[in-house]
């Protein structure tokens, strides 16, 4: 299958991380580059500028600025041109799905569909045919997964946001070795520490962020929970958000409750888990217990 990618505002993190999918080599050989801003490609930009055919996946990277110029043209008449032409468009990483990072430096920027969570409805045209992949970056095996499907021509079921439910159902709560201290109201005060939940003092969004990050683990070892850092909320239209690294509260109460849960139910549930002692948890788990 042949790929466009064409970049806007960008710092090429998403191409970096798809260069790190441990089976990149056996799996583009299914695809054909036809410009890629790192990897080799059958046209040089200029070319592509002139007008080429044959795009059948235009891959979207980075924030949407108007009047944004990539060598002789600009960019959104040579996105539209091809968005036109292909059979899907995929928005990679959060910037060009939301506007991400780069939109808050200046007016007129934002992602293909969104300013944040907002349809602006520029490019409503192409809205059907396109699959958001927020990330900052996109985790490499999202965006090969999801293009491997498109090729396949397999069913993709998305949300309202058009992510792939096969990554972006879940939460990054799901999945994160810090449960246990989350149900019972066990914080931790030290990043990079392996024990304690960070979503009470240190602003951990795992639990209202949509993504496959403890489950599909960044270079088959890590996540942000798991190494001691709080989740940044990345894939969401919303980030990067202004309270990073601390937890807004109301009276002692986290203002915002995880996805899903009642406030009533939150406190209840609370309430509950802080009468339990638990002995094990009393000191630090690395703690050598040797005499």
């Amino acid at each position: 299958m042949r790929l466009l990618w064409l970049s806007a505002l960008a710092c090429n993190g998403n191409a970096h991380a798809l260069l790190n999918y441990p089976h990149f080599e056996e799996w583009q050989e299914d695809f054909e580059w036809l410009y890629h801003p790192l990897l080799p490609s059958t046209h040089a930009f200029v070319e592509v500028e002139e007008g080429i055919e044959g795009v059948e996946i235009l891959i979207v990277d980075g924030t949407l600025e108007e009047g944004l110029v990539k060598n002789r043209l600009a960019y959104n008449e040579l996105l539209a041109r091809y968005a036109a032409q292909a059979q899907y468009i995929v928005t990679v990483g959060t910037c060009a799905t939301f506007g991400g990072i780069f939109a808050q430096g200046g007016e007129g920027r934002s992602g293909l569909h969104f300013s944040k969570e907002r349809r602006h409805g520029r490019f409503d045209d192409f809205w059907e045919k396109t699959v958001s992949l927020p990330g900052c970056p996109v985790q490499p095996e999202v965006l090969a997964g999801t293009l491997s499907l498109l090729r396949l021509g397999e069913p993709l079921p998305l949300d309202a946001l058009h992510r792939p439910k096969y990554f972006y159902a879940y939460t990054v709560h799901d999945g994160c070795t810090r449960n246990e201290y989350f149900e019972y109201k066990i914080d931790e005060h030290r990043f990079g520490a392996l024990e304690g939940c960070m979503f009470y003092e240190h602003g951990c969004q795992g639990t209202f962020t949509h993504g496959s990050c403890n489950k599909i683990l960044w270079n088959g070892v890590h996540s942000k929970t798991r190494a001691g850092t709080p989740c940044m909320g990345c894939t969401e239209p919303d980030f990067p958000r202004e309270t990073l690294w601390r937890t807004s509260k109301h009276m002692g109460i986290p203002a915002r409750m995880p996805l899903g849960v009642p406030r009533r139910a939150y406190l209840s549930l609370a309430g509950i888990a802080k009468a339990f002692r638990i002995e094990r948890f009393e000191r630090p788990m690395m703690e050598d217990e040797r005499g």
